[in-house]
C-alpha cells in the first residue's frame, strides 16, 4: 500500500496576509464610528423623533384621505404610527422640549428649537 503525504506550509504568502489585513480595516472602518457614540447627541434623538412624527403625519393624512391644512390632533391621531415608549406614550425630546404638530404638510417643531445649540430644528 503507497502513503499518502500531505503538503503542508505553515505560513501565509504575501497576498494572503495583505488580503487578511485589508478586510480588518474595512471591518474596523464600518465598526469604529458605532463605538464611539457619535449618533447619540439629544439633539440627534430630537430631530430623530420630529423625521417620526412627520413620517407618522404623512401616513395618517394618507389614510384618512386629508390635504394640508387638514387639523391633526396631536399626539392622538400620531399614536397608531409611532413607536411608544414603554409607558405607551410616544416619545419625548430628551432635553425637556414639547413637540408640536397642528396641521397636515405643517413641519413638527420642539418647543427648544433653536434655543438651544446644537439646535432641535427638523432640517
Amino acid at each position: 500500500m503507497r502513503e499518502l503525504k500531505w503538503n503542508t506550509r505553515s505560513a501565509l504568502t504575501l497576498l494572503e496576509l495583505l488580503f487578511v489585513v485589508s478586510v480588518i480595516a474595512i471591518l474596523a472602518a464600518l465598526a469604529i464610528p458605532n463605538f464611539h457614540g457619535s449618533h447619540g447627541s439629544p439633539a440627534n434623538a430630537c430631530i430623530n423623533n420630529l423625521r417620526c412624527f412627520d413620517a407618522a403625519a404623512n401616513q395618517f393624512a394618507l389614510e384618512h384621505s386629508l390635504t394640508n391644512g387638514d387639523r391633526i390632533h396631536f399626539p392622538n391621531d400620531l399614536t397608531p404610527y409611532i413607536k411608544l415608549n414603554n409607558a405607551g406614550k410616544t416619545l419625548g425630546c430628551p432635553m425637556g422640549g414639547v413637540y408640536h404638530i397642528n396641521k397636515v404638510g405643517e413641519t413638527p417643531t420642539c418647543s427648544l428649537g433653536s434655543t438651544v445649540t446644537p439646535t432641535h430644528v427638523l432640517p
